[in-house]
């Protein structure tokens, strides 16, 4: 069972690196290109030199973001179906789709929103080359934290919703979290290295463009896996509103 669900999570990131290509194709890689020129211009009027392109453009922002994609995509979506298997008529009466419309909402926010608030995406030419190992460290070390905190969660309502019921349980447990995210936004040391004469339309398009393809990424993973799950464990002897674990 598992390992059915787990194709069928590769198949659904398959379909979700599709739409995130097309998206970011056609409305992200323009702002690239205004970024890279930006950068450009600035060591041209500083008189340095021009580092040499090793990758084409045209590469880059074909195949190669094709192939980053796809790959991000489709191994996202097995992890994806890993936590569908675990979850799944575990901890709630969700139907197929129901659990795995809920496992993408929680990731999305999880490790896409909350660590975005901290430490937004940002386009070439915005960051020191010298603290990209720093930057990274937190970006990453916020996502734990972020993940780590939702499980928690999740936990503590089902603690709570013995003694206040399922829906105070789940509220009192998601004020609990963003409190938690907010005193961990607090004290994470800040970034900002965008030059002064940056767009800054260039800059919120870029960041706004970078949650549309995580938000479709996620809501794709979230509808097409639900679908072939629920078939899937439907043709396993299981009902469509009765929920059938995966590991027995």
């Amino acid at each position: 069972m598992v390992g059915n669900l787990l194709l069928r999570g590769m198949l659904a990131g398959l379909i979700a690196g599709i739409l995130v290509f097309a998206f970011a194709h056609t409305f992200g890689e323009p702002l690239v290109d205004a970024a890279i020129a930006f950068e450009e211009a600035s060591a041209q009027a500083a008189g340095e030199a021009a580092e040499p392109e090793i990758v084409s453009r045209a590469t880059q922002a074909g195949l190669g973001l094709f192939t980053g994609v796809m790959a991000y995509s489709v191994a996202v979506g097995g992890l994806f179906a890993l936590a569908f298997a675990f979850v799944h008529g575990r901890f709630s009466s969700l139907s197929a789709r129901g659990t795995s419309a809920v496992i993408a909402i929680a990731a999305f926010v999880a490790i896409v929103l909350v660590p975005a608030v901290k430490y937004p995406a940002n386009p070439p030419a915005v960051g020191n080359p010298d603290t990209i190992g720093v930057r990274t460290e937190l970006f990453f070390l916020m996502i734990v934290v972020s993940l780590a905190a939702l499980i928690a969660a999740v936990v503590l309502s089902r603690r709570l919703s013995e003694r206040f019921g399922s829906w105070n349980g789940a509220i009192i447990a998601g004020i609990a979290y963003l409190v938690f995210i907010g005193l961990v936004l607090y004290l994470l040391p800040p970034i900002n290295e965008v030059p002064e004469n940056f767009s800054a339309m260039v800059l919120w398009r870029f960041r706004t463009t970078s949650l549309g393809m995580h938000a479709i990424l996620w809501a794709a993973l979230g509808l097409a896996f639900g679908a072939l799950a629920e078939r899937r464990l439907a043709a396993k002897g299981g009902q469509r509103g009765r929920p059938v674990t995966a590991f027995r």
